[in-house]
């Protein structure tokens, strides 16, 4: 991986049963030949490949100080041209914000600003069939708990993302 020249995007780990749920969604509404990644949780976008070993010495550093924090699933949102289901975690914004103060001078500009944190699950559709969508998973809905239960970091190289590992938090 010397030459890498892909960067490295950063995401939250979902548990098992969230996961399949959120993959669940994103196969019934995402168009299918832009359905290629699993439901994630982005935390970086755009890390530069040449400091992998340091990425990776502090995701592994702070998924060992950290439980899983705890998160709730809040209600899904219009992105426009698609869905999103948001997220309310706290602790995990805590822990992207130590990773950020780590990562200065690393940071694209998208990067440097605090997340919204979400679960995409349609997107890249005519913006009335995104807000049928909406309006529909919006009257179902209740807010719930969510499992996250570690980090992973992937390169990106324009189509199906690269694990390069996953990182699960204390416990």
């Amino acid at each position: 991986m010397m030459n890498e020249t892909a960067p490295i995007i950063i995401t939250a780990k979902l548990g098992p049963g969230d996961q399949a749920w959120a993959n669940t969604l994103r196969r019934e509404h995402f168009p299918a030949e832009r359905n290629y990644l699993d439901a994630h949780i982005t935390l970086f976008h755009h890390l530069p490949p040449a400091s992998l070993p340091e990425i990776k010495a502090r995701l592994a550093a702070s998924c060992s100080l950290y439980p899983a924090p705890n998160a709730r699933l809040e209600a899904p949102f219009l992105l426009g041209r698609g869905v999103a289901f948001a997220i309310h975690c706290p602790e995990l914004l805590a822990i992207r914000d130590e990773l950020a103060a780590a990562f200065t001078g690393l940071l694209t500009p998208q990067d440097q600003a605090r997340p919204k944190l979400h679960i995409t699950v349609q997107n890249k559709v005519a913006p009335p069939v995104a807000k049928a969508l909406c309006n529909k998973l919006t009257l179902a809905f209740v807010p719930r708990p969510l499992a996250i239960i570690g980090v992973s970091a992937y390169f990106y190289r324009g189509g199906p993302w690269d694990l390069i590992k996953s990182y699960s938090f204390r416990g």
